[in-house]
């Protein structure tokens, strides 16, 4: 079948919702990622204009070829990689299709990092599952931008912990903020990948949306640099009682024996994970500008940027109904509770993976009582 794109037309011979490219024997193109191709077209757009001289593109899970059609279709000197012998026809035919230039080669990413005489200025991993087995190679031969996917949330979020204890170095937790978990133990173990090649993977653009984690890092080859963010890794303390989380900078935990908050002895800590911004948002605020009106998803990724751009740092989110759940009251607006909370004198914004999500710097017993008022009213 054909499928129209961002501009773009491509052959696929498959098409299956929730399947992630790549997966099971064939090759197949998921719809369901293309708002994550979008914020990336979006991004290698005003990625140009932050650093004119990239040029080269290595898409190193090809699958069809759609995200590195996309990038040719932007004027970026395309690779496309895939061990798949099938994909690497695919791409080849759908970038001839478009009259774009590129290459598609039957490799496995690794390899062709490796063994390859030139270093891509952007490299793109979207493999079907952890990037963890391909974010070497990428760090240690990419010159500017590498941009990441992870579609396994349950290690990452800690659902399945010893998994992700496995895949990521990291001790995650399965908590009520489980998308920001996972972005966070994502940015943590690539950070700390990157760092032993003294270079500093500095998160640029983050997100975390459906089914997968996506993230932008800039490469900096200061190693005081790559010092400084493995100085923003740290543990976050999660009381299941009372709800209470704080967190604490450095590699050595100092885990509570007891909430300080209501006494309880039901604490969960997770780390080392990364709690500095997940983005730049000089940089989200370009991205958003360079969302075009040929997207699929454009409304939804200016949503989503919007949302990313005013978002506090905080490394952990609340959830409204819950809170109200178990203060026995109905959740207003989300609007007009957040307002309560600025008006109390304390920070607030929606979080930009759920409606119902928010982030403060104001305690649980200080959000109860700025909306207090809302709730009588």
């Amino acid at each position: 079948m054909d499928v129209r794109e961002g501009g773009v037309e491509v052959a696929v011979p498959d098409a299956r919702d929730g399947a992630s490219e790549g997966a099971g024997d064939d090759v197949f193109y998921n719809p369901t990622q293309e708002l994550n191709r979008d914020v990336t077209v979006a991004v290698l757009r005003a990625y140009r204009e932050r650093e004119p001289r990239v040029d080269s593109y290595l898409d190193a899970m090809a699958a069809s070829g759609i995200r590195g059609v996309r990038a040719a279709a932007e004027g970026y000197d395309v690779t496309c990689a895939d061990v798949d012998a099938d994909a690497v026809a695919l791409a080849r035919e759908n970038l001839a299709r478009n009259d774009l230039d590129g290459e598609a080669v039957e490799r496995d990413v690794n390899a062709l990092l490796y063994d390859c005489e030139r270093v891509f200025d952007v490299v793109d991993l979207d493999p079907f599952g952890t990037p963890i087995p391909f974010a070497d190679a990428a760090f240690a031969n990419a010159r500017n931008l590498v941009c990441v996917t992870a579609t396994d949330t349950a290690p990452l979020c800690g659902a399945h912990q010893r998994s992700g204890i496995r895949k990521y170095a990291t001790l995650p937790q399965n908590t009520d903020y489980h998308p920001e978990m996972g972005l966070r133990v994502l940015l943590s173990a690539l950070i700390r990948t990157a760092a032993r090649y003294d270079k500093a993977a500095v998160p640029i653009l983050s997100h975390a949306t459906r089914h997968y984690a996506r993230v932008y890092l800039e490469l900096d080859a200061r190693a005081t640099r790559a010092d400084g963010l493995i100085d923003d890794l740290g543990y976050v303390h999660h009381c299941e009682d009372c709800l209470r989380r704080t967190h604490e900078y450095g590699l050595v935990a100092h885990p509570p024996e007891t909430c300080d908050a209501c006494g309880g002895d039901r604490l969960l800590t997770a780390g080392p994970i990364y709690l500095g911004s997940v983005r730049d948002r000089e940089f989200v605020r370009g991205v958003a500008d360079a969302v075009g009106e040929e997207m699929g998803e454009a409304a939804h990724a200016e949503r989503l940027l919007d949302a990313l751009e005013a978002e506090l740092d905080t490394p952990t989110h609340y959830d409204q109904h819950r809170l109200c759940k178990q203060w026995s009251r109905s959740a207003p607006a989300m609007d007009d509770f957040l307002a309560d909370l600025c008006d109390a004198g304390f920070a607030a914004t929606r979080a930009h993976y759920s409606g119902t999500s928010f982030k403060t710097d104001a305690t649980v017993p200080e959000i109860r009582e700025a909306t207090a008022d809302a709730d009588a009213d």
